[in-house]
């Protein structure tokens, strides 16, 4: 009967050609190509396998080693995109509405808190094994695509910082500061007196150490804090938020948007760098379980629908699509190295989740219409900006 089932599921597939080899040895190919990615059965389902949520029982199946795939991952996204309307039809749209529902309850600080730390607090040592020595955990920016993953993350908060406009004796605020290498660098770079704030308690401790060990206490600080609860009469030239704003949750993009302003001086410019999404549409359901619980990506056009709201204008918006598949691509082939100490450490359906997880994304960044923008906007007008962004984008004679 399952295989009855999951029979009828893959027929209805379109514009696709994939073979399925069930766990009796039954071989059947959809579509009338060459197959270009293989779906194996290791085992029977279990019981509780069911196809109306079939990215969270896939995700769960294949990190149980019950499913395993052939060929490239980008053949699976593309196969859910291509599909998604037939899948919205059988039953599914139902299933996004409500989780829509969900999301657009606001969450409290403390579950925000739990969220971030369910993630973020795996340990230093563990995302020390497969990030680059600077511990940054967003999108690089590549100039070329031999650049290596620390070239191309510190080319990232480089350019962050040149778009900023960055002046000697500025206050900058970082949002969501991680392991603290852009305000660091900041400090260093352009004299800014750089404050981040995270949720993090590992991140938060490990900022500390470096702030301390390269002399910057009192012009660099860190705060185990949420952003809400920064006290306004505090006031920033400059705001950054880099990786958070799909953390805030969808009832909460519009309270974002009103404690940034609330802290930025008049004419002050802030820097959001966030995933996006085509359209309003709720974070699959195997990563809100497994990976980032409470988050949600935004559509580009509801962020910057928002900004005259808060009398925010918009200056520049850049793509950076490809640059994070390149990202997660070198994430994933340095977590593949350290496999061993990953496992001894997590076990093996742990290393099965996280490889998901770097592949899919990657794959999804170039098939499915995931996005990263960096969005540059002001606090009502600023006419002293420079005319061009030439300085930002020129390279050193």
């Amino acid at each position: 009967m399952k295989k009855t089932i999951l029979k009828a599921f893959f027929k209805h597939f379109t514009g696709v050609d994939f073979e399925v080899r069930f766990w009796d040895g039954e071989t059947v190919k959809y579509g009338a190509g060459e197959p270009a990615l293989k779906i194996i059965f290791n085992s029977e389902l279990p019981a509780g396998f069911s196809l109306l949520d079939p990215v969270l029982s896939f995700g769960e199946a294949y990190v149980e080693g019950i499913i395993d795939f052939e060929g490239d991952l980008e053949e699976v996204i593309r196969i859910v995109e291509l599909n998604r309307d037939q899948a919205e039809q059988k039953g599914i749209k139902r299933m996004v509405s409500a989780a829509l529902k969900k999301m657009a309850r606001p969450a409290s600080r403390q579950v925000q808190k739990k969220n971030i730390q369910h993630h973020y607090d795996l340990g230093n040592d563990f995302f020390s094994l497969w990030l680059d020595e600077t511990m940054s955990y967003s999108c690089a920016y590549f100039k070329s695509p031999e650049d290596s993953l620390e070239t191309a993350q510190i080319q990232k908060i480089d350019l962050i910082l040149k778009k900023l406009q960055l002046q000697p004796g500025e206050r900058l605020l970082d949002i969501g500061s991680g392991w603290g290498r852009l305000i660091i660098r900041a400090a260093r770079q352009y004299g800014v007196r750089a404050l981040g704030i995270t949720l993090s308690r590992e991140q938060h401790d490990a900022t500390a150490r470096s702030i301390e060990e390269q002399g910057l206490t009192g012009l660099v600080e860190v705060q185990l804090l949420n952003y809400l609860d920064l006290p306004e009469e505090n006031r920033f030239d400059k705001i950054v938020s880099v990786g958070m704003f799909e953390h805030v949750g969808k009832k909460n993009l519009g309270q974002y948007m009103e404690k940034i302003n609330r802290l930025l001086v008049p004419g002050g410019l802030s820097m959001l760098h966030t995933i996006t999404g085509t359209v309003e549409h709720p974070v699959n359901t195997w990563i809100d379980k497994y990976i980032f619980p409470g988050g949600y990506i935004p559509s580009l056009r509801e962020t910057i629908w928002l900004l005259p709201q808060y009398n925010f204008h918009l200056l520049q918006a850049e793509s950076l699509r490809m640059h994070y598949a390149m990202t997660l691509d070198r994430w994933h082939l340095n977590f593949t190295r350290r496999l061993d100490e990953v496992r001894d450490s997590f076990g093996e359906k742990f290393v099965r989740m996280w490889s998901l997880y770097l592949r899919g994304c990657a794959a999804s960044f170039r098939v499915s219409g995931l996005n990263v923008y960096q969005l540059l906007f002001s606090k009502g007008l600023n006419n002293g900006l420079p005319l061009t962004l030439e300085n930002v984008y020129c390279r050193p004679v």
